[in-house]
Parts: structure tokens; C-alpha cells; sequence
């Protein structure tokens, strides 16, 4: 498995996938010890409630979103941020149409295959 990206990444030149119904992400960036991972949402849709064992902070870019984190609900909008621990339950719904920067330490093998 390739273990790092390329130097320069274009947002016109990478294909989004799909990462759940009303979800597409874009990998921005990576190597073993981290990976930077763009998703849009779509209004209504939801990221799931997960686990894994990465570290993750999560940047909000646009759009409004209500986070829950081991329990703990929060709206969070523009210019918000999260940390998430690692095996921490955490999921979405998307409550205004938006896109989050998630970074993940280390990078998410299973977003390569």
C-alpha cells in the first residue's frame, strides 16, 4: 500500500467519493503518521455514529452540523472545531449543507482501499 501522497493535491483533479448517502470526500493529504480528508454534506444527511482508533480534530468550513461525542450533543457552524479521542463514539447530521476538514493521526488506511 502506498504509504504518503503526492506533494500537490487540486481539488479539480481528485474524485470525490462516496462516504454515505448525501456524503462525498475528497483524501487532501497523507502519510503513516497523518491524513487531511475534505467531506461535503449534503442537508439532512447524517455521519453515522463511529469509532475508530485514530485521533481526529475536525474543522468546520462552511455549513452548521450537530456533532455528538460520547454522548455530548453540539451544534457547531463555521469556523468551529472538535477533537475527537481516540475509540470515542462520535457521529453527525447535517443541519445546513456544508464541508468539514477531518484530520486524522494515523492516517486512515481503510479511506485507501
Amino acid at each position: 500500500m502506498k504509504t504518503n501522497s503526492k506533494t500537490f493535491l487540486f481539488e479539480n483533479e481528485i474524485v470525490w467519493e462516496p462516504a454515505g448517502e448525501g456524503v462525498v470526500r475528497q483524501i487532501m493529504g497523507y502519510d503513516k503518521q497523518m491524513m487531511m480528508v475534505k467531506v461535503k454534506f449534503n442537508q439532512g444527511a447524517i455521519g453515522s455514529a463511529h469509532t475508530h482508533p485514530h485521533t481526529q480534530t475536525t474543522y468546520v468550513v462552511s455549513g452548521m452540523f450537530e456533532f455528538t461525542v460520547n454522548g455530548e450533543k453540539k451544534i457547531v457552524t463555521q469556523g468551529d472545531g472538535l477533537y475527537i479521542a481516540p475509540d470515542a463514539l462520535h457521529g453527525c447530521v447535517c443541519l445546513e449543507e456544508g464541508t468539514l476538514i477531518d484530520c486524522f493521526s494515523p492516517m486512515r488506511d481503510d479511506f485507501l482501499k
